[in-house]
């Protein structure tokens, strides 16, 4: 069984055997057919994942890693906010009639400060401390600025990323406040791996541990039967991954510089209703 898949599972177990439903309270999110998106969750879940031990993947569904690394660097490389740069269509129901999702996500990461180095972006400025100053406690980025929320068309869910470096490890905190598990744990988990082994590499680091704290974890009241189908699986060992070892640059990595080896994993037939 995969580290990725023992988590998941047992994070949907407590759940939905301890969560806290909100169906008698008003909530934002709607299904497609105009109808309250409730939900079942647990506060503050706290999930480690070694990269030196395997890369964490689901296998008991299918996950599609290119897609993922894809949005990741659409987001941290590209610093867009605009979908048409985007490969895949996850961004299509937040986009607004131009295309764009307001200043969020790599807007954010995209915005130069001034340090006494120079002026950087946040992107930049990580890359520029764990070559020259890995030792320091502040090598983190935010994406949840308070001054633009009003002008984002989805406030933030994973958020922040805190990096440090022990010794010649790398490791990294994703910190974020809402989570769907059956539709996004998986795909955050692989990408934000991918981002510490590639940020790793081109800093001549060696990936660490991903520490994934969550806020708010929750399973969505239409996903609960397909959850439940999923805890009935037996995981698969998690596949190896390559990702290009001739890669010195951050900004020369794209979805091909990875590739899965030996991945076994189980197909979802049923369509994930995604409530917006």
């Amino acid at each position: 069984m995969s580290r990725a898949d023992q988590l998941f599972l047992q994070n949907c177990r407590d759940i939905l055997s301890h969560g806290v439903w909100d169906t008698d309270l008003p909530v934002r999110p709607k299904w497609t057919d105009g109808t309250p998106a409730h939900t079942v969750k647990l506060f503050g879940v706290v999930n480690r994942y070694d990269l030196r031990e395997e890369f964490p993947i689901l296998t008991v569904r299918r996950q599609y890693l290119k897609s993922a690394v894809d949005e990741l660097l659409w987001i941290w490389q590209k610093k867009s906010n605009d979908i048409h740069e985007l490969s895949s269509h996850v961004w299509d129901a937040w986009a607004d009639e131009k295309g764009s999702i307001g200043k969020a996500y790599g807007y954010q990461l995209g915005v130069k400060h001034r340090y006494p180095e120079g002026e950087m972006d946040q992107v930049d400025r990580v890359l520029w401390s764990l070559k020259n100053d890995p030792v320091s406690r502040r090598i983190l980025t935010s994406l949840y600025n308070h001054h633009d929320l009003s002008e984002m068309a989805l406030y933030p869910c994973a958020y922040s990323m805190t990096f440090n470096v022990s010794g010649n490890v790398l490791n990294g905190i994703l910190n974020q406040r809402s989570q769907d598990m059956l539709t996004a744990n998986g795909w955050n988990v692989m990408q934000y791996a991918a981002l510490l082994m590639m940020l790793a590499q081109v800093s001549g680091l060696v990936p660490g541990e991903l520490v994934h704290v969550i806020a708010d974890a929750h399973i969505y009241d239409r996903h609960v039967p397909v959850v439940e189908e999923l805890l009935k699986r037996e995981p698969y060992l998690a596949p190896k991954l390559w990702m290009d070892p001739d890669v010195t640059d951050f900004y020369a990595f794209t979805k091909n510089s990875f590739r899965l080896e030996g991945y076994q994993c189980h197909e979802l037939d049923d369509k994930i209703e995604v409530a917006v």
